[in-house]
């Protein structure tokens, strides 16, 4: 059986944050006792791994803008390529909506 090795997006962003998170409790915790050279070590780790919960965040965004206009184009392709199955369509689920709402 293959395992996935490959990460989406939202799993490398989960990981970054899990991992700055962790970084930034471990600052918390030694605060206290880390003096000079440690204590700027540590806050430089801190600020790596925030550039780079930064970049995947800003690749998960231009991931999910992309597949949003995507969606958008195929739908208004859609749309102008059938028209008057889109409002038949929109009229049916605005029809079970309704149905639905006036149930409660």
């Amino acid at each position: 059986m293959a395992l996935k090795t490959t990460q989406t997006p939202q799993e490398i962003l989960m990981a970054d944050f899990q991992t700055l998170v962790s970084d930034t409790e471990r600052l918390l915790e030694h605060t206290a006792s880390l003096a000079g050279d440690q204590a700027d070590e540590l806050r430089a780790q801190i600020r790596e791994s925030l550039l780079k919960a930064r970049e995947s965040l800003q690749m998960t965004e231009a991931s999910l803008r992309d597949h949003s206009q995507a969606a958008v184009d195929a739908t208004e392709a859609y749309v102008q390529a059938k028209p008057w199955q889109s409002i038949g369509i929109a009229a049916g689920i605005g029809f079970i909506v309704g149905l639905l709402a006036t149930r409660r």
